[in-house]
């Protein structure tokens, strides 16, 4: 595979290559579940994951990945079905995930932040007929399950894996129980039995997952990677990250996301590390993890970081096991870049995308740059390209970030136009076009500086505007509106609407109030925090919303 993506020796950025790491790597050849049946054979009693001080070998999570692949091929999921998975961060994600896989099916990640309706339609799009989630989400599945293709529904509880004595913080949330039915089979019932999995029919080349990313017209799309693609990023981001056996794994990132899926979870288990496992994001447990299970690696979000540094008593704290800390999502602001380093810390930030996988481009440990996605990792070719022509453009001139890796998604699932629109050949080679604007300096890293398609991204979740949009415009009081993103320290982007009041309902309404009605309409990432009442929108001849010049003048209010 390594020849076969091979880049040219001239790259600008192999003159800054770290000194430890070569610039192609061999991947396995084997499905990616294989690579939790070597690492349990291996390490037996190491531990795989640490749930809030419980424990959960790789030998136990390997026997219980097979019971459960054995129970998917009991109710009937064959070769190239989708299973559904629609849960945080817990125990029951990783041996679902590994699971599917080892059933010989094709896992399907869901945001647990979902609406309603965008369950629905992803659920169908996908074909699941099977779905995986949590006892607080079924009142949820229950509402909607006849209007999909569901069959089963599994549902478990936090409490299935808690210790019954904590040795980390504990909400209430983790707590609750689901009420279950006939209609939902609870998770523990299914290792009361033994089942034994199907024989294995599918190989490095079958299709292992379909992520959903958004579309430009604002119907989610899913990006489907092979069980080879899936193991191309997972092996790059042990190999540049220092994976280790004896690495500890702060594990705060959602494995929904392909960066927590791939770059945290995958990469943890094949290279025998143990995850440190957070079912939500909390400031404080994540400290107290840090300092009881002397975390040796954080890939996180700069929301995150974020948040971290804003505890008061953070000068006090211990932080000094970390080896590795960086993430992305949204540039770190300088300042705290800063910060870390006088802690001792040195931040990595990297770039990459559901469709060309985790991590393409990283920050070399060591030889970091502030607000910079990074160099191109193994076998990883990344182009400047002129977005209309396609010509390639010089160092330090902006265009469209192109890049070609043995990460690359497949196609996007029964979409075979946007399929197509999405490569583009350069040298008789094939790019994925990433749709970023940006720009390579002359040491070859890549910096991100805009998005060519109008998107808002949010503590590093995409936020198409025409779907919120669309949703905005369902609410009696709104004539026009316009979703920009505007700077926040926090989250990189915030989510904001500009919005035209019918004239009869200016008086009705206030700005928080539409911001509370669409907090109940959309994802919990992507309703506006922000809402501002406008006169008139700006527009073309033809009548097109000129958002961008809503944008810009939003940035120069907000500086």
């Amino acid at each position: 595979m390594s020849n076969a993506y091979a880049v040219p020796n001239d790259r600008p950025w192999f003159r800054h290559w770290p000194d430890y790491l070569p610039r192609t790597l061999d991947y396995p050849d084997v499905p990616l579940f294989e690579n939790l049946e070597t690492t349990a054979r291996r390490y037996p009693a190491k531990d795989a994951l640490i749930f809030y001080g419980a424990r959960l070998s790789y030998r136990q999570l390997w026997n219980d990945t097979l019971n459960f692949a054995g129970y998917l091929s009991r109710i009937g999921v064959k070769t190239g079905d989708r299973v559904a998975i629609y849960a945080p961060n817990t125990p029951h994600y990783l041996i679902a995930f590994y699971g599917i896989l080892r059933a010989n099916g094709v896992v399907v990640t869901l945001d647990p932040m979902l609406s309603a309706e965008e369950l629905i339609y992803l659920i169908n799009d996908s074909g699941s007929n099977v779905l995986i989630t949590m006892g607080y989400a079924l009142p949820l599945i229950k509402k909607i399950k006849d209007q999909t293709c569901l069959k089963t529904v599994i549902g478990g509880d936090f409490s299935d894996y808690l210790p019954e004595n904590p040795e980390l913080p504990v909400s209430d949330f983790l707590l609750a129980r689901g009420q279950y039915d006939d209609a939902v089979v609870q998770w523990p019932t299914i290792f009361k039995e033994t089942f034994s999995p199907p024989d294995i029919t599918v190989d490095s080349g079958s299709d292992a997952l379909l992520i959903y990313t958004s579309g430009t017209t604002g119907k989610r799309k899913a990006a489907l990677h092979t069980h080879r693609g899936e193991m191309a990023t997972t092996v790059r981001s042990a190999a540049w990250l220092h994976y280790y056996t004896s690495s500890v794994h702060l594990t705060a990132l959602p494995f929904f996301h392909i960066t927590g899926m791939n770059i945290i979870m995958t990469a943890s288990v094949y290279s025998g590390g143990t995850m440190v496992v957070l079912a939500r994001w909390d400031r404080e447990t994540a400290i107290q993890a840090v300092e009881t299970y002397r975390c040796t690696h954080w890939i996180n979000i700069t929301a995150m970081v974020v948040d971290m540094l804003s505890a008061p008593d953070i000068a006090r704290r211990d932080l000094s096991s970390f080896l590795v800390f960086g993430g992305g999502g949204a540039p770190l602001p300088a300042a705290l870049g800063e910060q870390l380093k006088t802690m001792g810390i040195e931040y990595a930030e990297g770039y990459g995308l559901s469709e060309g996988g985790a991590g393409t481009h990283l920050n070399p440990v060591g030889r970091t740059k502030l607000q910079c996605g990074g160099v191109p990792g193994p076998d990883v070719d990344s182009l400047i390209i002129d977005p209309e022509t396609g010509a390639i453009r010089a160092q330090g001139e902006q265009g469209e970030v192109v890049l070609r890796s043995p990460s690359m998604f497949e196609r996007y699932w029964n979409k075979p136009e946007e399929t197509d629109e999405s490569f583009i050949r350069i040298d008789g080679r094939k790019y994925l076009r990433t749709g970023d604007l940006g720009y390579m300096d002359e040491d070859g890293y890549f910096f991100i500086v805009d998005r060519l398609k109008r998107m808002v991204n949010r503590a590093g979740l995409k936020v198409w505007p025409t779907a919120v949009e669309g949703v905005l415009y369902k609410h009696p009081a709104i004539k026009e509106a316009c979703i920009i993103g505007t700077p926040d320290e926090r989250v990189g982007e915030e989510v904001t609407a500009v919005v035209v009041l019918d004239e009869n309902q200016k008086n009705n309404v206030t700005e928080q109030e539409i911001v509370d009605w669409s907090k109940g309409q959309l994802a919990a990432f992507e309703y506006p925090r922000i809402v501002r009442f406008a006169e008139t929108l700006p527009k073309t001849a033809s009548g097109k919303i000129l958002w961008r010049e809503l944008q810009n003048e939003a940035n120069r209010q907000m500086r």
